[in-house]
């Protein structure tokens, strides 16, 4: 008998069983090849980001802020994900223990969480820079962003700690094979032997509400934005705020179509298979593709990029 055939009366299973993305064993090894530069090009990118925004003096304003901690987030969120599902497309059989499983889950939970409302103040961040350009830096005061940082991370915790502790207070007494590639809340809700109506109503609810909250900030935001361009007789500086707005924009789409489509349906419409791929997207290539994002369509980040090479290179040129 396969040990995750195996049932329990009470307690928690030592460990679960990841089945990950495939059990071809040519097509892992083909997913490994891929997935691993790409997690190097997202570890890379977002980690240079933050160290670009943070040597270059330039780019020390609310908007760069932001940036470098939505940077942070993708870092975080996706090495919670990536190195162990790298390892496991190696291995005969994945498995993570219980605790591990729970960190898991708490750490993605809350990151994925901070990064939409973080995704939301750099919104209003962007209204507040095109709308009233004079008072930029006096509205969007230091104050003002690690108070939005902050509830950001907040909403994030809330969120994790009532996943976590509400599904990991089921009991999963039938087999140990968790159809994905990581510990996420509706895999192991298909296993556990429990009524799982609250724990889907906390998902849609949780989920749902700061989804929605956060969309309606952003757009509320870019709707004030949209009649201050209008109101702008200059087409370059139309240009400009277009520009600015863009990246945040595609950013934006990216990450609530994949998620929105991942978490906000009924449980009936849950098809674990078909859904790997998205988490994939949302875990490994959304993370690589936001650094790419802001500084191939941002000519500041450019401009710092080429500043930060000559600082580094060429010491005496620059100071001489």
């Amino acid at each position: 008998m396969r040990p995750e055939n195996f049932t329990w009366t009470r307690g928690a299973p030592a460990e679960f069983i990841l089945l990950g993305v495939t059990d071809r064993w040519d097509l892992r090894v083909t997913l490994f090849l891929v997935f691993l530069p790409i997690y190097l090009v997202s570890l890379l990118g977002n980690v240079g980001m933050m160290l670009l925004i943070c040597v270059d003096a330039q780019l020390h304003t609310p908007m760069y802020f932001f940036l470098a901690n939505l940077s942070l987030l993708d870092a975080c969120y996706s090495s919670a994900i990536a190195p162990k599902m790298l390892v496991d497309l190696l291995l005969p059989l994945a498995t993570i223990p219980y605790a591990a499983c729970a960190l898991q889950m708490f750490v993605f939970a809350g990151l994925a969480d901070a990064e939409w409302c973080l995704l939301a103040a750099m919104a209003y961040d962007r209204y507040v820079a095109i709308g009233n350009p004079l008072l930029y830096t006096t509205a969007m005061s230091p104050r003002l962003c690690l108070a939005l940082l902050g509830a950001s991370g907040l909403g994030g915790a809330v969120s994790a700690v009532v996943h976590t502790t509400f599904t990991f207070r089921l009991s999963f007494c039938g087999s140990r094979e968790v159809n994905s590639f990581f510990c996420d809340i509706p895999p192991l809700l298909a296993i556990c032997c429990n009524d799982t109506s609250l724990n889907e109503l906390l998902l849609f609810t949780v989920c749902g509400f700061i989804q929605t909250a956060t969309v309606l900030a952003i757009a509320v935001s870019y709707g004030l934005i949209v009649r201050a361009v209008m109101h702008m007789r200059s087409v370059q500086g139309r240009w400009r705020a277009a520009s600015t707005c863009g990246s945040h924009l595609t950013a934006v789409a990216m990450l609530y179509g994949t998620l929105t489509f991942m978490y906000l349906r009924p449980s009936s419409s849950y098809a674990l298979d078909s859904d790997k791929m998205a988490s994939v997207f949302y875990t490994l290539v959304i993370p690589a593709l936001n650094p790419l994002i802001y500084s191939l369509r941002n000519k500041e980040v450019k401009e710092a990029l080429r500043r930060t090479r000559s600082r580094c290179c060429c010491p005496r040129r620059v100071h001489g």
